[in-house]
C-alpha cells in the first residue's frame, strides 16, 4: 500500500560493466558528503562545533525472534539520531557466524539495512590471532568500519591464556593496525575506577595510553554512578597525554537485578546513596526505573554543563523505553521528519555513491539491500537503461530480518483466520488503509508487501485507496503528485534546506484478469501521459514503454547542485519485484492456512489469475489522473455487464 517508506535501504546497479559505468557516469554529488565520512571524523566535527550527540549499545539476542524484535528497535532508536550504535561480542558460540543471533550479523544489519554506522565488539577471549583475523577480514566484507578491541571478559574466575592468540587488547590493537592498517576506526575501554585487575588506577591509565598510542581513535568508559568519577578521570587521561575523544559510559538503572548483575560483572560498588532508595523499592520496576531515569538525568546534565563532555554513550540492555525518555528530557532526541533521500541512505561504505533506487520495493527495503548485496558497483546520478540487473535469488531472501515480526496467530487475526471469498481479502487490504478494523474486528497493521505502518504522506491520498481497494484494485505502493513542495515539507520533504521536491503521481496494484481487459481500453485514452507496465506471475508483459527506458519519478533541486532524482520506475528491475510480489501471496500468506482449505485456494487463485500493475501519470503539474483511469475501468466494466 502506499509507500510507507518510501524505499528505505538498498541500491541498484548491473551485472553488465557497460551498463553499470553508464548509469554512474552522471556523477550528482551526494547530498551529504560527510554522512560518509570516518566516525573519528564525526566525532572532531563535533567537538568542534560544540554540538553534542549520543551513542547506543545493543547486545545480540538468543532467539531469531529476539533478532527481529532487536532490529525493528535499531529502526525505532535511529530515528533519534544516534551517532552510532554498538554489538557486543557473543559471548557463547560462534559470534563471527552467519547465523542471524551472532554478533557479526546483527552488526550487518545495522549497517546494511538500518543505515547505522555501527561498532562491533571483538574480544581476545577464546580466539586464535588466526580467528581474530578472519573475523576482521570478514567485517571488512560486510562494510563494517568500525570495531571496538577489548581482552574481554574470562569465561571463568581467572584469564586463560589463549596459546596462539592475545592476552591484552593492545595486542589486538596492534594487530588491527599490523593487518588492516587504517581502515578501520578501533575504539577501545576506559575504566573511570581502574580496571579491576589492574595493579593500581594509575598503572591501568597507563595501559590505557598504550592502547592509544598503538593506534586507537577514541574510547567508551564503563558506567559509572557520579559524574565527579568520570570527569575526575577524563582530566587525569588528559594530563598523561591521551587526546582523543572520550565517551561516558551511562547505565540507566531499569531493574534491580539487571543492576545487581551488571555490577557483579563490571566488579564495581554501588554508591551508599543509590542503594538507600532502591533496596525498599527492589520489587517495584515502575519506581526503579523512574528513579533510573531520573539518576541518569541529573548525571548526564553536569556532564554536559562540565563543557568537556561532547557525547554520551548509552548501555540500553536491548532496551528502549528508559534511555529515549532520558534524551528527550536532555534536548538530544532529534527525530527530523526530513529525509537525507526518499529513502534511507545505507552506511555501507561501499554504497557510498548510490542515490538512485526503483520504488518497488519501497515498503520492503531490507528485501531490496538484501538482493543488491552483491553489487559492486551503485547508480549514481541516473538509473541506467541496464539489460542485465544483477538482483540476488528469491530462494532464500526470507531470512530472518525480512520475516514479518508478528507471529502466525497475530496475521491471522489481521487477515482473516477464515477467507470466504476474494471479497474477504478486498476487506482486509480496505483496512490496512483505512486504519479501522478487519473484517475479524482487529486492526490491520502490515499486509505480506507492506511491512511497516503507512507513510504520513498517505493520507494525501486515503479516501481514493479505500474506494479502489474495496472494489478489487489491492494496492500495494502507490505517491500523491508533488509540483514543487519545500523541501523541508513534514510530509513529503526530504534533502537540504533551501530546496523543492518534486513527485509524479504513482500506482501500483493487483487486480483480476476482468478488470485489466477494460483498463487497457480506458489507458488507450491516455496515451502518452500515462505509461504502464501490466505483468502476471506467468511474466505476461503488457507495456508502453517498449525500450525499457527507466522513468524518474521522484527529483529535487536544492541551491547549489544538480538536480537529484532519487526514484525511478524501471522496466527491467520491475520484472524482478513482480517475482517477488507473486512470491509473497504464498510465503507469507496462503501458508498460513491448511493446504486445500478454502481459504488458501483463495489466494491461491488470486496469485495465479490477478496482474501486477503500475501505472505512472507524467503530467506531474496537474492533478492526478490516474484516480479517474480506475473509475472509468469501472464505469466500463458496469456497461458491459448491464449490455
Amino acid at each position: 500500500m502506499v509507500n510507507q517508506n518510501k524505499l528505505s535501504d538498498g541500491c541498484s546497479s548491473s551485472e553488465d560493466s557497460s551498463n553499470s559505468k553508464e548509469s554512474s557516469r552522471c556523477s550528482t554529488p551526494i547530498l551529504d558528503p560527510e554522512r560518509h565520512d570516518r566516525l573519528r571524523d564525526k566525532m572532531r566535527r563535533r567537538i568542534e562545533s560544540g554540538d553534542k550527540w549520543f551513542s547506543l549499545e545493543f547486545f545480540p539476542p538468543r532467539t531469531s525472534s529476539g533478532a527481529v524484535n532487536l532490529i525493528a528497535r535499531f529502526d525505532r532508536m535511529g530515528t533519534g539520531g544516534p551517532l552510532f550504535i554498538d554489538v557486543t561480542w557473543h559471548p557463547a558460540g560462534d559470534p563471527g557466524s552467519d547465523k542471524e543471533t551472532s554478533s557479526m550479523m546483527i552488526a550487518n544489519t545495522a549497517v546494511n539495512y538500518c543505515g547505522l554506522d555501527t561498532i562491533l565488539h571483538i574480544t581476545c577471549c577464546n580466539q586464535t590471532k588466526e580467528h581474530l583475523t578472519e573475523h576482521l577480514r570478514k567485517a571488512k566484507r560486510l562494510g563494517l568500519k568500525n570495531i571496538m578491541a577489548l581482552r574481554g571478559d574470562p569465561s571463568g574466575n581467572e584469564w586463560q591464556e589463549e596459546e596462539e592468540g592475545f592476552n591484552y587488547a593492545v595486542e589486538l590493537v596492534k594487530h588491527i593496525r599490523c593487518e588492516f592498517e587504517d581502515y578501520f576506526d578501533v575504539c577501545v575501554a576506559g575504566y573511570p575506577t581502574g580496571h579491576p585487575e589492574a595493579a593500581s588506577y594509575e598503572e591501568d591509565l597507563r595501559h590505557l595510553k598504550e592502547k592509544v598510542d598503538a593506534g586507537a581513535d577514541f574510547i567508551v568508559t564503563q558506567l559509572f554512578f557520579r559524574a565527579e568519577t568520570f570527569l575526575k578521570f577524563l582530566k587525569d587521561c588528559r594530563a598523561i597525554g591521551i587526546v582523543c575523544p572520550i565517551l561516558p559510559g551511562i547505565f540507566p538503572i531499569q531493574g534491580y537485578h539487571s543492576l545487581q548483575q551488571l555490577v557483579k560483572l563490571s566488579r564495581l560498588e554501588i554508591p551508599e546513596e543509590i542503594k538507600d532508595v532502591i533496596e525498599p523499592i527492589k520489587e517495584n520496576d515502575a519506581a526503579i526505573r523512574n528513579y533510573g531515569i531520573e539518576l541518569a538525568v541529573q548525571m548526564c546534565k553536569s556532564l554536559l554543563d562540565s563543557g568537556v563532555v561532547h557525547g554520551l554513550h548509552f548501555y540500553t540492555l536491548n532496551r528502549e523505553v528508559a534511555t529515549i525518555e532520558i534524551l528527550k528530557r536532555l534536548g538530544m532526541w532529534n527525530e527530523d521528519p526530513r529525509r537525507l533521500l526518499p529513502w534511507a541512505v545505507s552506511a555501507n561504505p561501499k554504497r557510498k555513491v548510490e542515490d538512485v533506487r526503483p520504488i518497488f520495493w519501497s515498503s520492503r527495503p531490507k528485501s531490496y539491500i538484501y538482493r543488491t548485496q552483491e553489487w559492486d558497483e551503485f547508480p549514481n546520478g541516473r538509473w541506467g537503461n541496464s539489460s542485465s540487473p544483477a538482483f540476488g535469488e528469491l530462494k532464500d531472501y526470507y531470512l530472518f530480518y525480512l520475516k514479518s515480526k508478528r507471529v502466525k496467530e497475530e496475521l491471522l487475526k489481521m487477515w482473516g483466520e477464515e477467507l470466504t471469498s476474494e471479497k474477504s481479502v478486498f476487506d482486509v487490504f480496505t483496512s490496512y488503509i483505512s486504519g479501522q478494523p478487519g473484517p475479524n474486528g482487529h486492526k490491520v497493521s502490515c499486509l505480506p508487501w507492506n511491512d511497516d505502518p503507512l507513510a504520513p504522506e498517505t493520507n494525501l491520498l486515503k479516501e481514493q485507496l479505500e474506494k479502489v481497494n474495496r472494489k478489487g484494485v489491492l494496492t500495494i505502493n502507490s505517491q500523491p503528485n508533488i509540483n514543487g513542495k519545500p523541501s523541508t515539507d513534514p510530509v513529503v520533504g526530504w534533502g537540504p534546506s533551501g530546496g523543492y521536491v518534486f513527485q509524479k503521481a504513482y500506482l501500483e496494484f493487483f487486480t483480476s484478469s476482468e478488470n485489466v481487459a477494460a483498463l487497457l481500453k480506458v489507458l488507450k485514452k491516455y496515451e502518452p501521459r500515462v505509461n504502464y507496465h501490466i505483468v502476471n506471475v506467468k511474466g505476461k508483459n503488457i507495456t508502453n514503454i517498449p525500450e525499457l527506458q527507466p522513468n524518474a519519478v521522484t527529483w529535487g533541486i536544492f541551491p547549489g547542485r544538480e538536480i537529484i532524482q532519487p526514484t525511478v520506475v524501471d522496466p527491467v528491475s520491475f520484472m524482478y519485484w513482480k517475482d517477488e510480489a507473486f512470491a509473497l501471496w504464498i510465503e507469507q500468506w496462503a501458508k498460513l492456512y491448511e493446504e486445500e482449505s478454502p481459504s488458501r485456494m483463495i489466494i491461491q487463485y488470486i496469485h495465479d489469475n490477478y496482474y501486477l500493475i503500475n501505472l505512472v501519470d507524467n503530467d506531474f503539474p496537474l492533478e492526478n489522473c490516474l484516480w479517474n483511469i480506475i473509475d472509468d475501468m469501472f464505469e466500463l466494466l458496469q456497461t458491459s455487464t448491464e449490455a
